[in-house]
């Protein structure tokens, strides 16, 4: 037992990183063609073949053209960054981080990657590749924003635990999942960077949908500047301060219109594509899944886990 001590080197807490998930982290240094099993709490290269996808994958869009340029990077320079696996039994491994690399290295054509290869349960694995992608740079704040809203609901954090967890103030990660609320057109142009965050940030101000609605197809169409939507957004505030009590009280076409547009809210957020749910009075209804390209349908598939 002391003998394999020694072979291991204690590393330092790396405090918020993803590694802090992870109590006594090890690094091992396993060379490949003497080693042909890789060892666990260890860096090594490991077939491409033998990496299965992370279930837990928080991120659902991926560029094709940034995959390619990644590719020929790859080609060129090599992984740079290991991946980080999970070892399920020997040569057979499931992605915890860096899907993007994997993706990558497929096309490039590689034939084995560098990895960190750890032990990990689901809730382990669940949270460290929520972390990683929420410390990523190009990771849009949609994607931000349901990576802090699946750490809260389905790793059991409060607010301020999650705040530790990933390095960032209270009201930061309030003002992400604020954007959850706003209604699934203006959801996609954020992801889509037709909007910035400032900008969502302004709408989330206007209580009526079809309003925020109506700007936020200004902005699009007009390139507003977030100042001049803070602009509008406090003139639209203004008006309604002005406005008389309507007389009679609105009501519902349907008694479960309001239930329905929550989950058709739901399912966009979820899926990245604004979807439509129909019902009648008997409760009788279908669900309408669009897609703009055969790259978005086997992207919803996946989700499908088609």
């Amino acid at each position: 037992m002391s003998d394999n001590k020694n072979q291991f080197k204690k590393k330092g807490g790396l405090g918020r990183g993803l590694n802090a998930l992870i109590a006594g982290s090890y690094e091992k240094k396993v060379d490949p063609v003497s080693a042909p099993v890789a060892a666990v709490n260890a860096i090594a290269e490991i077939p491409v073949h033998t990496v299965q996808t992370n279930p837990f994958q928080p991120r659902t869009h991926f560029d094709a053209e940034a995959l390619e340029e990644l590719a020929e990077s790859i080609k060129i320079q090599g992984i740079i960054q290991p991946i980080t696996v999970r070892k399920l039994s020997d040569d057979n491994y499931q992605l915890i981080s860096g899907e993007r690399r994997l993706q990558a290295s497929k096309l490039a054509g590689l034939e084995s990657i560098p990895a960190y290869i750890r032990q990990a349960n689901d809730q382990q694995m669940l949270e460290m590749a929520l972390i990683e992608n929420i410390q990523r740079e190009n990771l849009n704040a949609i994607e931000i924003a349901l990576s802090y809203q699946r750490l809260l609901s389905e790793c059991n954090l409060k607010q301020e635990e999650l705040g530790d967890r990933v390095g960032k103030k209270r009201t930061t990660v309030t003002n992400y999942l604020r954007l959850l609320k706003l209604p699934p057109d203006i959801q996609i142009g954020l992801r889509d960077n037709k909007i910035g965050m400032g900008h969502a940030r302004a709408l989330i101000n206007i209580a009526d949908i079809d309003k925020q609605l109506e700007v936020y197809k200004r902005i699009v169409a007009e390139d507003l500047s977030v100042r001049k939507v803070e602009e509008l957004v406090r003139q639209i505030g203004k008006e309604n301060d002005t406005k008389p009590e309507p007389t009679k009280p609105e009501v519902s076409e349907h008694p479960q219109a309001g239930e329905i547009k929550r989950v058709e809210s739901r399912l966009s957020t979820h899926f990245g594509t604004k979807i439509q749910v129909k019902s009648n009075a008997a409760g009788k209804g279908e669900i309408k899944i669009p897609f703009i390209s055969v790259d978005d349908l086997n992207r919803i598939l996946e989700i499908l886990n088609y």
